[in-house]
């Protein structure tokens, strides 16, 4: 314990801070009327959101508050045991400001794809299959295939990807971009051999020392069982693990501006108490924790992406209404932190 409350010292992204008034907490639609999106990112330089609009198997880029698709044919593939969510697409990270990484969901584990794409000029758009580049990893002897790349995060050259198809190891894979390709794509950190708890699924970057820091969902039907975890990015060690009160961690990310951390709470087995959290260290029993405090609630809320003003960008499955599709792109305007 003693070298997790010194480790736990030096993981300053969790500020201890009060917040302004709620009602400064405000949130506005940005595209209505998607299928199960699962993904968001930001273009760097153009400032472009991206979106991957997984049940319809494509990625969208928002254009004057609407959602045009610029890769599309992606295949599609049904996540959960009840409900069931078709997906295709799932996450999304910029590779500098001309390339976006893409995690596949609509293969089968072990023919799973992450792909490579060079971004299209706005006014045009490609196939899925006209990736600059992609790999899968494929089952062993010893090792189940994967699938359901859920999320993507990229430092440096080095991509790091939310696996879910071996549920006995809980990957974290790791690819290294090299000449415009794909390079090495292997299994890089076995989160439940680490952590004793199911599904890795949110996945970030600590922008000041480069640490992964892992939301692990853990099982979707125990709630509260949600972890967050951080990770050397060089030798994959696990340097500190976090129980959360949370039920369902999809999706953390920094605000890069105040360096404070959010997460979204799916919640799968009451999504009506799901939602948006910002994190923060505290003592919790007597040993260090952390604090998540509800910022909003949402509906089935599936990724996230904070922008340089301090807004997010969040994505929510969302719940439909007659014949609108539920899926939602939200801009959420953080309360400041004093």
């Amino acid at each position: 314990m003693q070298k997790l409350t010194c480790l736990f010292s030096l993981f300053t992204f969790m500020i201890v801070g009060s917040w302004v008034a709620a009602n400064e907490v405000v949130s506005e639609t940005v595209v209505s009327g998607l299928n199960n999106p699962c993904g968001v990112a930001i273009q760097p330089k153009t400032g472009h959101v991206f979106v991957a609009n997984s049940g319809a198997g494509t990625i969208c880029r928002i254009e004057n508050g609407k959602a045009v698709p610029v890769i599309t044919d992606f295949p599609i593939d049904v996540y959960g045991k009840g409900p069931k969510y078709n997906i295709g697409p799932l996450g999304l990270a910029f590779y500098g400001d001309g390339h976006l990484v893409v995690g596949g969901g609509g293969y089968k584990d072990g023919e799973e794809l992450l792909r490579l794409y060079e971004v299209p000029a706005v006014g045009s758009s490609i196939k899925a299959d006209a990736m600059v580049s992609s790999m899968k990893l494929a089952p062993t002897e010893e090792i189940k295939g994967e699938g359901n790349f859920y999320a993507v995060a990229v430092a440096g050259d080095s991509v790091f990807v939310s696996c879910n198809g071996d549920d006995t190891k809980g990957w974290v894979s790791k690819a290294t971009i090299k000449d415009g390709k794909f390079s090495g794509y292997a299994r890089n950190i076995a989160t439940k051999e680490a952590v004793e708890v199911d599904a890795p699924v949110g996945l970030t970057i600590d922008p000041k020392n480069g640490h992964i820091v892992v939301g692990q969902m853990g099982e979707i039907t125990v709630p509260g069982d949600g972890l967050l975890t951080f990770y050397s990015a060089g030798n994959g060690e696990m340097l500190a693990n976090f129980e959360t009160g949370l039920s369902d961690i999809t999706s953390v990310a920094y605000d890069t501006k105040s360096y404070q951390m959010y997460a979204l709470d799916f919640n799968w087995i009451d999504t009506k108490a799901g939602g948006l959290y910002h994190l923060t260290k505290a003592t919790v029993d007597g040993e260090p924790g952390v604090e998540c405090t509800k910022v909003m609630a949402l509906d089935k809320a599936t990724a996230m992406v904070i922008a340089s003003d301090g807004h997010a960008y969040v994505t929510v499955i969302g719940t439909a209404e007659g014949d609108q599709l539920g899926g939602k792109l939200l801009k959420i305007k953080l309360p400041e932190i004093e």
